[in-house]
């Protein structure tokens, strides 16, 4: 190991989370990583165990209904996610023998997987040596090895490279994973706690005084947003075979925002629009 590896991966043998997709199948690995996009653990964790205990294998996920799907995705966000993890499921169930892929190239072509998707799979699964970069991650080395707070909002070439020349030949899952929950624990976006860190006195960020970063974030107020008008509707069919328009128009107060949501939902297959303006889950 280099001096970089070795305290980081020391540091998360005695530190890491007892997180249940760390100690289970491919598929119980592709299922975490398809609810941990943009969502914390927290909120990933019970829902990735019922998931695993009603769809332990892409076969039985495979079998189940659209709208089965979307109503057990529940609050997760970003639904869309649950009908392409289903999409995906089909496939390795019919073309690849129930068998999650272990190549990188072969997962990048199934519906949902991008590179960091791929990446991480093919590392936690099948401890695979591939390069890992999550913004914990990236953040880490950001720190550590330029200087700087925060990494730029998506990484370049010349920053893959160097992060590849970092991944060890040997168990370079475990260190994808232990920089990942350094990233997560330690070296976290707000208030790091570095008088922790077991790397603090190669961290190039400290001693370049801590420099503030401008941090570009996305942001805008959850409530009256579009996102959270079709997540209100979708919610409404999950509790319900199926509702009229009118009826759905009086879950919002914005009319045409409405009808905008249900055309959205409409072409993005998570609603199904029935004779006589009535809405359903896809079945």
């Amino acid at each position: 190991m280099n001096q970089l590896e070795h305290p980081i991966v020391k540091w998360f043998a005695k530190n890491k989370r007892d997180l249940p997709w760390r100690k289970t199948s491919p598929w119980g690995v592709m299922v975490s990583e398809f609810m941990l996009q943009q969502t914390p653990v927290h909120r990933v964790l019970p829902k990735w165990i019922e998931w695993m205990d009603c769809w332990p294998t892409a076969a039985d996920l495979a079998k189940a209904s659209p709208a089965q799907v979307i109503t057990a995705w529940g609050r997760l966000g970003y639904p869309r996610r649950a009908l392409r993890l289903h999409a995906a499921a089909q496939i390795i169930a019919e073309d690849f023998n129930n068998e999650v892929p272990a190549d990188s190239q072969t997962l990048l072509a199934l519906p949902g997987i991008g590179e960091y998707t791929a990446a991480a799979i093919s590392a936690f699964a099948f401890e695979q040596r591939t390069l890992v970069m999550d913004i914990n991650i990236r953040r880490v080395l950001t720190r550590i090895i330029d200087g700087e707070e925060h990494p730029k909002p998506a990484p370049s070439a010349a920053e893959k490279s160097a992060r590849l020349s970092l991944v060890p030949l040997k168990n370079a899952h475990v260190w994808a994973a232990a920089t990942m929950e350094f990233g997560a624990l330690i070296c976290t976006s707000k208030n790091p706690s570095c008088e922790l860190c077991p790397v603090i006195s190669q961290c190039q960020w400290r001693k370049n005084g801590y420099p503030k970063t401008h941090l570009v974030r996305k942001s805008q107020d959850w409530h009256g947003t579009d996102r959270k008008c079709r997540g209100t509707i979708v919610q409404a069919l999950r509790e319900n075979e199926s509702l009229t328009e009118s009826a759905i128009k009086k879950l919002w107060p914005d009319e045409s925002q409405v009808e905008k949501a249900l055309k959205t939902l409409t072409d993005d297959l998570l609603i199904q629009r029935l004779p006589r303006n009535r809405y359903r889950l896809p079945q």
